[in-house]
């Protein structure tokens, strides 16, 4: 075994131990939204993200169409394209088109991070093994949860439910806190979503297309009122 290899399963170890929990409660989720734990396992192990398989467990659950789903996963799931494009600069010569292809699948945020903070160039070994241990991380959770979700009181259930907006929560309260262009765009997603839960007539609107509404406009409103600025600008 390589020592990069090595260097990258464990430099994500601490990535799994965090996906570990939150998959956890997807999985829970899932079953109790009607999906089998077989179902929930190969949803985790063909995507690994989070935001888009909660966002994409109603649409599935209620039948949304094929255009529906995948407008809602290209919102939510478009900076994965940004990221990818960032890291594409420190890659090294062994990270051919089949290799970046294979690395694309699990380019998570937090992956991503710690990759880009890596001195030098990166090559496939290490992100290979960066790449192992999260994703075994998110899909053993998964199962955990799954499996847990058959056994568990249905009290229990709803209880670690929760842990998922949390981990959300935790996401955007900070830099909400710290950044008022964060806050603002934070804010303005809320007002909307709730505009298109209890507004007559909007609260018609399926989920998918809410979710590419609120994140279109709050998105636009916050490049608008915030522009950033252009390197080397004062």
């Amino acid at each position: 075994m390589k020592p990069e290899f090595k260097k990258g399963i464990r430099h994500g170890i601490p990535i799994a131990l965090g996906y570990l929990s939150v998959s956890f409660a997807f999985g829970m989720k899932a079953v109790g939204d009607g999906l089998s734990w077989l179902q929930a396992v190969l949803i985790s192990a063909t995507n690994l993200t989070s935001a888009g398989q909660m966002a994409g467990l109603p649409l599935m659950v209620g039948g949304a169409t094929l255009t529906e789903m995948a407008l809602t996963q290209l919102t939510i799931n478009l900076r994965y394209g940004l990221m990818s494009l960032s890291l594409g600069r420190k890659l090294d010569r062994s990270m051919g088109t089949p290799q970046r292809l294979i690395f694309s699948f699990a380019n998570t945020d937090e992956i991503f991070a710690v990759a880009s903070s890596q001195p030098g160039q990166v090559g496939k070994s290490y992100l290979y093994g960066l790449m192992l241990t999260p994703f075994l991380g998110w899909t053993l959770g998964t199962l955990l949860g799954a499996v847990a979700g058959t056994l568990l009181p249905a009290f229990v259930r709803s209880a670690l439910g929760i842990a998922i907006y949390g981990m959300f929560l935790a996401i955007i309260l900070p830099p909400s806190r710290e950044k008022k262009p964060v806050r603002v765009v934070v804010l303005l997603a809320v007002a909307l979503s709730l505009c298109f839960r209890y507004v007559p007539g909007l609260n018609q609107i399926s989920s998918g297309f809410v979710i590419i509404i609120c994140a279109v406009i709050a998105a636009s409103v916050g490049a608008a009122l915030f522009p950033a600025e252009e390197e080397g600008s004062k």
